[in-house]
């Protein structure tokens, strides 16, 4: 079964749910000698095996496949989302998009994922806004693949230790995209990552995995200074020539018209941060916390908005290190940022 130990450089490829990440840029970080993940979140079974299918055919090295663990949405959030609709539709009409009037439940394909990781396992699984079952997780780990927790608290901490996952991702605030918190109400907590981890720590004897406002090797060896075993970078790799980026997601985090990221709940209902426009700050706080069903509803508007190049519409999702993502090819990124790094004293 993988370890984090194996790893030649402890920089991993976040998985970045939507597109950004690629089986093209998970091979080039492990060429490099880190670790690539794949995001399932967003895709069905079917297209989860065909980029883990074509990983394959990229790199022989080890690489990650990380879920959305689906939850029930809480119905008092459920009944708040006509009234968020209501307030969009405004928005809407005046781009000619049409919004859902109802919303399919979505249970991000979940046995189906189970079904092809059980008969086609990965070295790696890492989990997002919930936990497995502990049928699922055994089941997982009996066919050698490596299981990895997305955890926001100490709290959350003990409850995936108990759970037998084999390490854990130790989400800060200033990570971009979503929160990992392991239910969409809850209020994530503002401890810097670095005090995170040293609370994560405490509580639980496990490889860390640090994610959250890494743009530079400084902040790297900061966090491998506070015991993590490896680092997870998103943002950094958002402009990588391998990242699926869309052109203008890529084209705000270079427009110095962006000063800064919030952390909304406006687009899909969770806590995410993304670059400060006027769509976050129109609807701020305003969105239920109902997940994915907010997701749903604002996907029209999202799409259009994208497909005009309206980056003041859209969701760009970056953390605070926005400033120092880099562009060129994922490998030349993954090398500069060791050395970086080894120049902080690693």
């Amino acid at each position: 079964m993988f370890s984090l130990a194996e790893l030649t450089l402890p920089i991993t490829a976040a998985p970045m749910a939507g597109g950004a990440s690629t089986p093209e840029l998970v091979a080039a970080v492990n060429a490099a000698g880190g670790l690539g993940w794949l995001a399932a979140g967003y895709k069905s079974a079917t297209a989860m095996a065909e980029q883990i299918a074509r990983t394959r055919e990229l790199t022989g090295r080890p690489f990650g496949v990380n879920l959305f663990v689906p939850a029930a949405t809480d119905p008092a959030a459920l009944a708040a989302v006509p009234a968020y609709r209501a307030e969009l539709l405004p928005e809407a009409e005046r781009w000619g998009v049409a919004l859902p009037g109802s919303i399919a439940p979505d249970d991000e394909d979940w046995a189906a994922k189970i079904a092809v990781l059980l008969a086609d396992p990965v070295p790696l699984l890492s989990y997002t806004f919930a936990l497995p079952t502990r049928q699922e997780a055994h089941a997982l780990r009996a066919v050698g693949t490596a299981q990895v927790a997305t955890v926001t608290s100490a709290a959350e901490a003990r409850v995936a230790a108990a759970l037998g996952m084999d390490a854990l991702c130790v989400q800060g605030p200033e990570a971009g995209g979503h929160r990992g918190t392991h239910t969409a109400a809850a209020v994530p907590g503002g401890e810097p990552l670095l005090d995170l981890l040293a609370l994560v720590r405490a509580a639980v004897d496990l490889p860390l995995i640090a994610a959250g406002g890494l743009g530079d090797g400084a902040r790297i060896a900061a966090a491998l200074g506070a015991g993590a075993a490896a680092v997870q970078l998103g943002t950094a790799f958002l402009l990588a020539d391998e990242a699926g980026t869309s052109a203008p997601h890529r084209a705000a985090l270079a427009d110095r018209a962006f000063t800064e990221t919030v952390r909304t709940r406006a687009f899909t209902g969770r806590v995410a941060r993304g670059l400060r426009n006027s769509f976050t700050d129109r609807h701020a706080d305003h969105a239920p916390h109902a997940y994915p069903e907010v997701h749903h509803l604002t996907a029209p508007l999202r799409a259009a908005a994208a497909g005009r190049g309206d980056t003041q519409q859209m969701h760009l999702w970056a953390g605070t290190a926005f400033r120092q993502a880099r562009s060129g090819a994922a490998g030349e990124i993954t090398a500069r940022l060791w050395r970086e790094l080894r120049e902080a004293g690693r």
